[in-house]
C-alpha cells in the first residue's frame, strides 16, 4: 500500500508552469479574493499556493445516483469549461488524495485544448459523505460508473497516478466501453492490498488513521515521494496534500477502506486490451522502475516512458513533462486512426 501518494509538492509550481500558465493572468489575483466552495475544510483560506486556490475555485459537487445510497452521493470534481466533441480526459488521484493533486498539470491540459475532467475516488477528496456510504473497492468502482454515465457519457482517456492506476485497471477491465486508451502513472498495481491493514481492531485502525493525516508523517512522506525538494518549501504543500483529510467523515471512510482489503489487480492487468501510456519518474522512491518495465511486459499495448530527475509524483514534480508525454501519446494514436481511415 503507498500511503504518499498525495502529500505535497514544491512551494512553487516548476518554472514551465509558471512561464505557461502567464495565460491565467488573473490566478493570483482571482485566488486571492474569489470564495471557495463553502465545503471545503477552512485551511483553504492558509493555504499560499496559487494554483492550489485556483483549482480549488473550480471545485463543485455533482449528485451521483448509486445503488448501495437511498440518494444521490454529491460528489467532488473540478469540471471542464467547455465539452467538446473530441474524447475527454479523465483524471484521478493517488490513495488518500484529491482533485487538487492535479493543481499544476490540470491548466496545462486545458491549454492544450483538452476536455479535462478531475474526479475525487469515492471515499478521498471532498465529496459529501456524511451519511457514510460504503468506500470499498466495489462502492468506488459503480460510483465511478455512474459518474462516468451520468456527465462523461463516451470513451475516455483515463489517467491514473499510484494508486489510482490500480482504481484505473480495475475500471477498465469491468467497463471497457467506458475507457478509450489509459495512462498509468508511477503505478502502483502490484500491492496485494491493504494486506495485514486489513485484520487490525477498529481502534488500532482509528489510531493508525490518526497518525496518517498528521502534519509529521505528511512532511516525512513528502522527504520520500520528491526526488529534490527542501523542507522550507514543504509545509504550505503539505496543507494542501492533506487538506481533504479535514473532511467530516475521512477517517471513517479510510478505516472502512482499510479494513475491506483494497485493491488487489494484479491478475487482471493482462486483461486491459486498451492502448496505454506508461510514465514513470526514473527516481521513485515508493516503488521501483522495474516494475515500469513489468508492467510495461505484462500490458498487451503499451508504451513506457520515464522521467529524468523526478521522484513518485511526475505530474507535481514534472507537470510539463507529463502533459507533453501525454498530449503527444492522445495525438500519435489520432493520427494513426485518422490515416487508417483515409487509406479506406
Amino acid at each position: 500500500m503507498v500511503f504518499s501518494a498525495s502529500v505535497g509538492s514544491v512551494a512553487l509550481p516548476p518554472l514551465s508552469v509558471r512561464v505557461s500558465a502567464k495565460r491565467w493572468s488573473s490566478v493570483v489575483v482571482a485566488a486571492a479574493h474569489e470564495p471557495f466552495p463553502s465545503f471545503l475544510p477552512k485551511l483553504i483560506d492558509r493555504i499560499h499556493d496559487p494554483f492550489a486556490r485556483r483549482l480549488a475555485l473550480r471545485i463543485q459537487r455533482l449528485p451521483v445516483p448509486v445503488r448501495f445510497s437511498e440518494n444521490p452521493i454529491m460528489s467532488s470534481c473540478v469540471k471542464p469549461l467547455i465539452q467538446k466533441k473530441e474524447t475527454p480526459i479523465v483524471l484521478l488521484h493517488g490513495f488518500d488524495s484529491s482533485c487538487m493533486e492535479w493543481r499544476y498539470a490540470y491548466p496545462l491540459l486545458e491549454e492544450s485544448g483538452f476536455e479535462t475532467w478531475a474526479i475525487d475516488i469515492l471515499g478521498w477528496g471532498f465529496s459529501d459523505l456524511e451519511k457514510l456510504p460504503a468506500c470499498d473497492v466495489v462502492s468506488k468502482r459503480e460510483h465511478f460508473y455512474q459518474f462516468w454515465k451520468s456527465y462523461i457519457k463516451r470513451p475516455m482517456i483515463l489517467v491514473g497516478p499510484s494508486l489510482g492506476s490500480a482504481v484505473a485497471v480495475d475500471f477498465t477491465v469491468n467497463y471497457p466501453e467506458a475507457v478509450e486508451k489509459l495512462v498509468l502513472i508511477d503505478a502502483s498495481v502490484y500491492a496485494e492490498g491493504t494486506g495485514k491493514l486489513a485484520t487490525l481492531p477498529k481502534a488500532v485502525a482509528y489510531a493508525g488513521v490518526y497518525l496518517l493525516k498528521s502534519l509529521p508523517l505528511r512532511l516525512y512522506a513528502n522527504y520520500l515521494t520528491f526526488y529534490n525538494v527542501s523542507f522550507s518549501t514543504s509545509l504550505d504543500c503539505t496543507n494542501v496534500g492533506r487538506l481533504h483529510c479535514l473532511m467530516p467523515w475521512w477517517d471513517d471512510a479510510t478505516v472502512g477502506f482499510m479494513t475491506s482489503g483494497g485493491y488487489n489487480v494484479s491478475s487482471l492487468i493482462e486483461k486491459v486490451k486498451q492502448k496505454t501510456l506508461i510514465i514513470w519518474g526514473e527516481n521513485d522512491r515508493i516503488i521501483s522502475n522495474k516494475l515500469a518495465v513489468q508492467l510495461h511486459c505484462e500490458l498487451p499495448d503499451a508504451v513506457i516512458r520515464q522521467i529524468p530527475n523526478c521522484g513518485h509524483i511526475p505530474h507535481l514534480e514534472k507537470p510539463s513533462s507529463v502533459v507533453k508525454l501525454i498530449v503527444e501519446f492522445v495525438q500519435r494514436e489520432a493520427k494513426k486512426l485518422d490515416k487508417c481511415v483515409t487509406q479506406v
